[in-house]
């Protein structure tokens, strides 16, 4: 009598669970912003280009910069990318937990390399940018980089201030 009853609650309550529906909210995740369509991407880099006051030629270079910077570290993400992968499989792993985590730290240490490799290519690229810009311009952009800052860090969640 036990197990049958046993039974008909393990039925009821799977039952039941498959029937439940999580809200959608809980699901998302609110710090991850969802990808940009082409025509926001379009939009977006067109007011840029009128706020600066681009000619032509500069947009057409800026082009040419991007294009070029995009090839530049295309090599070092994807390399990023496996290191990350290999993290998880190490993570994952039936190495004893020494091992994993010597694995682990060179890993980070490789990672740490790497990201600094992309954020170099990724200033020099903004100075190479920035090359092609008057005087004018470069005022415009230091201004737009300083409003981006503030909309950043109102929008970012700072953790509570410590009590000393």
């Amino acid at each position: 009598m036990k197990k049958i009853l046993v039974l008909l609650f393990a039925v009821f309550l799977t039952s039941s669970l498959a029937q439940a529906k999580i809200p959608e909210d809980n699901m998302k995740n609110p710090t991850i912003r969802p990808k940009m369509t082409e025509q926001e991407r379009i939009q977006r880099e067109k007011a840029f280009e009128q706020r600066l006051g681009l000619t032509e030629e500069q947009i057409q270079k800026s082009k040419e910069l991007r294009f070029e910077g995009r090839e530049k570290i295309k090599p070092v993400i994807e390399e990023i990318r496996a290191k990350e992968s290999a993290k998880e499989l190490v993570r994952n792993s039936t190495l004893d937990v020494k091992k994993q985590e010597e694995k682990l730290n060179s890993l980070n240490a490789d990672l740490k390399m790497l990201r600094k490799q992309a954020h170099d290519i990724r200033v020099e690229n903004m100075k190479e940018f920035e090359s092609i810009l008057t005087v004018e311009q470069r005022k415009t952009l230091k201004e737009m980089k300083q409003e981006g800052r503030q909309e950043f860090n109102k929008h970012r969640m700072l953790p509570p201030p410590q009590k000393r």
